[in-house]
């Protein structure tokens, strides 16, 4: 399963409005078969993994297959998997987790039982749910999965003198951000942003396949008053930029209707306060320069808290340099 949620991970910012699956066709320990979901309306990651093992000869008669995500069991874009499953002959399933769909939770195991083959869940739950947590947030909400992204000072600011480049760290950090980027499938920044630092919000990792994100303005003005030679203003394989604004819990059930299903949050400290102050973050991502900024911009605002044990507060944290930057990384606990 382990193996299977690697696979899964190549998926990741490629498959919406679909999870990211992966699978691996096994016998008697030894690995047959492996595969993920590329992208909507392409094979799922069962069929992939039952293609790739019978592409080196291997017969699935009385083989396993491990999955991230119950498979589907009905006819959408492409055949059903639990159909793909029976015709190979495997003769175990087990996947991580259930789909979080009330219309087809269960109904796998159903299809599965009733023909004969024994089917195991519930393997590495948690791991498959955050691989997912897009599809899941989507499924249970009706929202999108958040992540704000921010890099700040020691003490946390994001001033910079007049005149100087728009980073505050290094190339490996921002090297870093590009893989993050490489998950999601829009980037959010604000108007404000978008006139003062004439971003890009685009991917250039080296994942091949990685479609553009689509880039999102919240903003009041026509077009966030940017200039026509704006980066944001051209167009690029994602389309035209979207500019948006009014309530930001209903600007970000718009996006997950349009199928999207993680967004990062790019901006300044003004949006990702209001962001936070709406309960609409779900994972953080810091990244710390080892310099004292001084200066009145702020990294994050909002209105915050007037209790400390009521302030958002990370689990899951993680802590990785990149170069002379330190990043933080975690889920958003709510208590």
């Amino acid at each position: 399963m382990e193996l299977a949620l690697r696979e899964g991970e190549k998926g990741q910012g490629q498959t919406a409005p679909n999870p990211s699956v992966g699978a691996v066709v096994v016998r008697g320990g030894e690995i047959l078969g492996k595969g993920y979901h590329p992208g909507a309306g392409l094979p799922h990651a069962e069929v992939h993994a039952i293609a790739n093992a019978r592409s080196q000869g291997h017969d699935l008669a009385g083989s396993e297959i491990f999955v991230t995500l119950e498979p589907c069991s009905t006819t959408g874009r492409t055949p059903p998997c639990t159909s793909a499953i029976l015709q190979a002959g495997i003769k175990r399933v087990v996947w991580a987790a259930d789909d979080p769909n009330p219309a087809h939770c269960g109904a796998a195991r159903q299809i599965l039982e009733a023909a004969g083959i024994e089917v195991a869940t519930s393997v590495l739950v948690d791991e498959a749910e955050y691989l997912h947590r897009g599809f899941f947030k989507v499924q249970r909400t009706g929202l999108p999965w958040v992540i704000v992204k921010t890099a700040m000072s020691l003490d946390g600011r994001i001033t910079r003198p007049s005149g100087e480049g728009q980073w505050l760290t290094g190339s490996e950090a921002r090297a870093d951000v590009q893989i993050l980027r490489g998950e999601v499938d829009a980037i959010l920044t604000s108007g404000e942003t978008a006139r003062r630092d004439n971003p890009r919000l685009d991917y250039r990792g080296e994942r091949p396949g990685k479609k553009q994100p689509v880039r999102v303005v919240a903003t009041e003005y026509p077009l966030a008053g940017l200039p026509a030679e704006a980066h944001l203003l051209q167009p690029n394989e994602s389309g035209a930029t979207r500019f948006v604004s009014g309530d930001l819990r209903e600007i970000m059930a718009s996006l997950a209707a349009d199928g999207l299903q993680t967004v990062l949050v790019e901006a300044g400290g003004k949006l990702v306060g209001q962001l936070l102050d709406a309960g609409l973050v779900d994972e953080w991502v810091t990244y710390l320069a080892p310099l004292v900024a001084g200066g009145d911009v702020v990294a994050v605002g909002g209105e915050g808290c007037s209790v400390l044990d009521e302030r958002p507060r990370l689990k899951n944290v993680s802590y990785q340099q990149f170069g002379a930057d330190i990043r933080v990384r975690g889920l958003l606990r709510r208590d």
